[in-house]
Parts: structure tokens; C-alpha cells; sequence
């Protein structure tokens, strides 16, 4: 019994120092003290292992609390609802708080600008998975599993299935296309993707591209190097430079990146142009015949060219973010400076 009547002495500290600021906490206290499992209920209960010659006595004390305990939940019931009354006069003609604005990530605004210009040119917009298989990915692009050009799209794979991965680059996007369509095609493939690369200021285990693809008759080295001067006067202005340089790309023969002027140094050097005044932004080249062949396409009657691009890299020109962990940390004071920037 002595045991018993601490306990009481402890509930009580315990619920008088209870606050309920709203109806659930007060509906809360009610559950846990008066309701049918409550803790009042279970301290009733102790009743029958008293003697006899001290139930009047505990009865009294049992009683006592019972009293404390529904007097302080009228206490809290009346509080919570003197505060909801104060609530009900506030002012509602008061002018209200300020909401901020928000505003496009900078990606989407660059990757939504590039479209555009595209869009103008007649190219549709083609999307794809994200986990894709090594087909789609490797395979149809001209990268067998011992190619070495492998290694540079270094990955993350699916330990259900080792065949899936996620995609390193949107070429896969492209070649649904080739399995669904037939010539003349025109897209552009915007999306993310992946490299199993060590995040830093230059390179991250995620970015974004856009790639384009045109397969026709008579599609010639020509068309490919008008359409890229037309959307770098359009993205970057009519002032820049840009020069093609030979490369290697298992799709595509011949190969060849494209750089443009530096726009951060004007061309006088700079760390981003490495002191030479260009910058790259794109690979390009004409479709590999293997690459069409794979799907069925007559190389002998359809040539085409593809190209493709880092929104990043272009975002880093055009708003001069030279570090690309930026762009995925969420981080307000960096997103605030493209509000009004759509």
C-alpha cells in the first residue's frame, strides 16, 4: 500500500506540471488518464489488493485523485479554449505575411531554353527510363561489353539484374526511338544521368543532357555544323566564336567536339577555358552506319548526325556557376539570384 500511495504522489507531480496547447494534446491527456485503458482505471483496479482494515482509508485517497485528475482536464479544456476565443479575434482585415517568391531551378531554366531553340528547328522531344538495360545503353551504340570507350562511362548497376544499370548517357533514348520509328527522325533527348564518378567542383555521380539525333536522305556533315551554329547564336548570342575539333565517339564517324569562345574571360584565359579562350560544350558527329544497322536502317540510303550536350556546362557559361555541386544542394541564397530569370 505504501508503494501504491507513491505512485499516486508521482502522478500527481507528473500532471501538474501537463500542458495541452491544442485539442489533441488536451484529447491526448484524456485518453491516457480517463479513458476506459487509462492509468486512473489501473490504479483503481489496485483496490481489491488492499486489506480490508485499509480500504476505507485508501478508498478516500483513490477518490482524492480522481477528483485532481478530472479537475486538471477541465483545466486544460478551458485553457485550449480561451486560446482558440483569442484566436477568433485576431484581426483578418490585417494585410498578410509576405510569401516568397519562388522561382525555376537554373538547370530547368538552361535545359528549357535549349529545347526551345530546337523546337524552332523542328526537333521533337523523345524521354526514356532511367534504369535502362545494356542494350540500350552500350550495345545498340556500338559499345560491346570489351569496348574500351566503356570505361569513361564508368556506372552504377543493378545487383538484381547485372544487365541493368542507370543510363550514362540519353544515346539510349535514342535508340528506343530508332526501335519505334522509322526515317525521317528528329529529336532531342533531354534527361539525367549517371557516372560513377568522385563528386567534386567539376564532376558529380549525376548530370544532365540533352542529346539530338536527325536521320534522313542526303543528311551531311554541312547540316550538323548549321544547326550547332544556329543554336549557340541563339543560346549564347550572335558574337561568339566557335570551332570544331576532331574527336573519337563509338556511334558516330567522323567525330568532332565543338568549343565556343569563352564567355566569362571574353577569350583572354581564364581557369574555366584553361588560359586558351575556348570552352567545350558538345560532342557531335555523323551517325556510325553500325549504329543504324542495328536497327534495321539502310546506311546505304540514310545518313544522320547526333550531337550532345552538359546542361551544366552550358548553365556554367551562361550564369557563370563554376562549381557543380551547387546545383544539387538546394541551397536558397544560390536558387534566389535566378528568381525572374524564366
Amino acid at each position: 500500500m505504501e508503494a501504491l500511495l507513491q505512485q499516486i504522489e508521482k502522478y500527481k507531480q507528473e500532471i501538474t506540471d501537463v500542458k495541452a496547447t491544442t485539442a489533441e494534446a488536451v484529447e491526448a491527456f484524456r485518453i491516457q488518464w480517463l479513458g476506459t485503458k487509462g492509468l486512473l482505471k489501473n490504479i483503481m483496479g489496485e483496490m481489491k489488493n488492499v486489506p480490508n482494515e485499509h480500504k476505507r482509508a485508501f478508498g478516500q485517497v483513490l477518490n482524492d485523485f480522481k477528483l485532481f485528475v478530472e479537475a486538471k482536464f477541465e483545466e486544460l479544456q478551458q485553457s485550449n479554449s480561451t486560446e482558440k476565443s483569442e484566436e477568433k479575434a485576431f484581426d483578418w482585415s490585417l494585410p498578410g505575411s509576405s510569401v516568397p517568391v519562388g522561382t525555376r531551378h537554373p538547370l530547368t531554366i538552361v535545359r528549357n531554353q535549349i529545347v526551345s531553340i530546337f523546337k524552332t528547328l523542328g526537333f521533337a522531344i523523345a524521354e526514356g527510363p532511367e534504369i535502362e538495360d545494356d542494350w540500350h545503353n552500350f550495345g545498340a551504340m556500338n559499345l560491346p561489353e570489351d569496348h574500351p570507350a566503356r570505361d569513361m562511362q564508368d556506372t552504377f548497376y543493378i545487383n538484381q539484374n547485372p544487365a541493368w544499370l542507370l543510363r550514362t548517357h540519353t544515346s539510349s533514348v535514342q535508340a528506343r526511338v530508332l526501335e519505334t520509328q522509322k526515317p525521317p527522325i528528329r529529336v532531342i533527348c533531354p534527361g539525367r544521368v549517371y557516372r560513377n564518378e568522385t563528386i567534386s567542383a567539376r564532376a558529380h555521380c549525376f548530370f544532365h543532357q540533352i542529346e539530338g539525333l536527325y536521320i534522313d536522305e542526303n543528311v551531311s556533315f554541312a547540316d550538323l555544323k548549321q544547326t550547332l551554329y544556329f543554336f549557340v547564336q541563339e543560346m549564347f548570342g550572335k558574337g561568339v566564336q566557335v570551332r570544331f575539333r576532331p574527336s573519337y565517339f563509338p556511334f558516330t564517324e567522323p567525330s568532332a567536339e565543338m568549343d565556343i569562345s569563352c564567355l566569362i574571360c571574353d577569350s583572354k584565359g581564364c581557369n574555366v577555358c584553361k588560359h586558351t579562350g575556348w570552352v567545350e560544350i558538345l560532342g557531335s558527329g555523323m551517325v556510325h552506319p553500325k549504329v543504324l544497322e542495328n536497327f534495321g536502317i539502310d546506311s546505304t540510303k540514310y545518313t544522320g548526325f547526333a550531337f550532345g550536350m552538359g546542361v551544366e556546362r552550358i548553365c556554367q557559361l551562361k550564369y557563370q556557376v563554376n562549381d557543380l555541386r551547387l546545383y544539387s544542394q538546394n541551397d536558397v541564397r544560390f536558387l534566389k539570384q535566378f528568381t525572374g530569370a524564366v
